[in-house]
């Protein structure tokens, strides 16, 4: 007989449960990839709804001294009509792009307020599912503009919106899923593997968007739609919000009368062989006992605890106290009176200030910078999301390691301020240091910012002051994203105010922002370096205020 091959082995190796984990990680990471992919294309698009129309002026100036000398009638070239794409051809440009950057944010900052809330409230998959198809829906709306000519900025304006509110129901509902199965051992860790799809989307985003940007930019935004509804029929089809739901699944599939549950063998007290089935239907429990292969249902909750095992041991049934009803969601007021919740919420918005200016606004800056065309800006600016990938990945492992989120966040924050002015003094001195302070200023940036939102939220939303309510992960993951996404309001408006009088103000106004948000978690850097005496190796709780 052959040798089973060693990739056979492996597969198998694994039990369901695993497999399903793993479905689940690699699902909710596509999910939100599509997100953030669809979100990118408006940050590449903007270099060219207002171009540079410098050599266009050139063109017009030769055109006009040719048509005199030779007394020949040339059509005039209108540098403000043909080169950038009304209402975003005046000297305010600035300022309306920021405009429609800060109302896509804003919307998005308000609805994840009550998406959380909304989202303990109703089947995740169902939620994530219409969120995804209309966010679809929206995005291929804005490209469509370009392809029915439309000029109104008012239309633009109401796309932004709207997608900023069904895009909201995507951040709790993943960060829920992936907290049901994974618990909190190496937490930091998988969250900053899981949450290095907001790096994936922008990259992927920032090569489909600059794909057409120069030919075709509706296409820039029509594609990324198509793919965010595609991977919302996708959830619909396959996500599995929590493992108990596998679990109610499989007991409804086994019906007394097709096969036997195989069992192993074990002796009991008298001799007989017993085991107590477990499982959970429609948030109730029930129990079965074998006896000699009879099978009869108990009345009242019982529970064996077996060994894995196969040994002898006397069998006792253990009595189990349970409540009547499931924990109620928890309200809003409650969230925040959990511990840490309101630290981390605002050091997050001046992260999240940070991450998101540079999200919308790199491009236009490496354009003008560096002085580069809109595809090889947006080519250039991955390199940040591609530190961030990095950044998260580290801030998890540390964090894990040493049981302090929040004075990872800090030590983070702390050397990303100097950074970011490196940044700004290096990019002037050719495209080599350019690069390299990009991959560096993105590990900085959004490690905190993806340590926040991922692995801080899932402890906050699980913290033992809840008493056992699971209920409060998605109230909690959107109240501490919903606060972050003001941050991200208002850097890219604040970006679009201060840049007409020089990059430098902007730079400013992000290490301010970072010298914020670490001071809004000394508190909890403090408590977790006085705990270090007394406990050094266990994960450190916040207690409470």
């Amino acid at each position: 007989m052959a040798p089973v091959p060693p990739g056979i082995r492996l597969l198998v190796s694994f039990d369901r449960d695993q497999w399903y984990r793993a479905l689940t990680f690699i699902l909710t990471f596509l999910l939100y990839t599509s997100f953030h992919l669809s979100r990118k294309p408006i940050s590449i698009v903007k270099s060219e709804l207002h171009r540079n129309c410098s050599s266009v002026s050139e063109l017009s100036t030769i055109t006009s001294s040719i048509s005199h000398s030779q007394q020949v009638s040339l059509p005039t070239l209108h540098t403000d009509m043909d080169c950038s794409w009304k209402p975003f051809d005046k000297s305010n440009y600035k300022q309306l792009l920021g405009a429609m950057d800060y109302s896509f944010l804003c919307a998005y900052a308000v609805g994840m307020y009550l998406s959380g809330i909304i989202g303990e409230r109703l089947p995740i998959r169902l939620y994530l599912t219409v969120g995804m198809l209309t966010s679809g829906l929206f995005t291929c709306l804005f490209g469509l503009g370009h392809v029915y000519n439309i000029h109104s900025l008012g239309f633009y304006v109401f796309v932004q919106v709207a997608n900023g509110l069904v895009q909201t129901t995507g951040w709790p509902s993943v960060v829920t899923c992936i907290g049901n199965w994974f618990g909190k051992g190496r937490r930091g860790l998988i969250m900053g593997l899981w949450n290095s799809h907001t790096s994936v989307g922008n990259i992927l985003g920032s090569l489909i968007a600059g794909y057409w940007v120069s030919s075709n930019w509706g296409l820039s935004f029509i594609v990324p739609g198509i793919i965010i509804a595609a991977m919302g029929v996708l959830c619909f089809f396959f996500l599995i919000e929590h493992p108990n739901d596998l679990k109610s699944m499989y007991a409804k599939n086994s019906s007394p009368g097709k096969s036997q549950l195989p069992t192993e063998s074990w002796n009991g007290v008298s001799g007989h062989t017993e085991v107590y089935l477990q499982y959970k239907e429609k948030k109730t429990q029930a129990y079965y006992y074998y006896d000699d292969s009879v099978r009869t249902k108990k009345s009242y909750d019982t529970e064996l605890l077996l060994p894995r095992d196969r040994v002898c041991v006397p069998v006792q049934p253990v009595v189990v106290v349970k409540s009547e009803s499931e924990p109620s969601a928890i309200s809003f007021m409650g969230a925040l009176r959990i511990p840490g919740v309101i630290e981390f919420s605002l050091c997050l918005l001046f992260a999240k200030l940070v991450s998101y200016t540079f999200l919308f606004w790199l491009p236009l800056y490496i354009t003008k910078a560096a002085h580069l065309d809109a595809k090889e800006a947006g080519d250039l600016s991955t390199l940040f999301d591609v530190g961030g990938i990095v950044g998260g990945i580290l801030a998890g492992v540390i964090s894990d390691k040493l049981g302090k989120r929040a004075t990872t966040c800090a030590v983070m924050l702390l050397l990303s301020a100097p950074t970011l002015y490196g940044f700004s003094m290096i990019s002037e001195f050719g495209l080599g240091p350019t690069i390299g302070m990009l991959l560096v200023c993105g590990g900085l940036v959004n490690g905190p910012y993806a340590l926040i939102t991922t692995a801080v939220s899932a402890d906050l939303g699980t913290h033992k002051s809840l008493k056992g309510n699971a209920r409060a992960l998605s109230t909690v993951t959107a109240i501490i994203d919903g606060t972050g996404s003001v941050g991200a309001a208002l850097g890219p408006l604040l970006a679009g105010l201060l840049s007409p009088g020089g990059w430098d103000q902007v730079f400013y106004m992000l290490m301010t922002a970072d010298f914020l948000a670490l001071l809004l978690l000394l508190r909890l850097v403090s408590k977790e370096l006085d705990s270090t005496k007394s406990h050094p190796i266990s994960t450190v709780e916040f207690k409470e205020h």
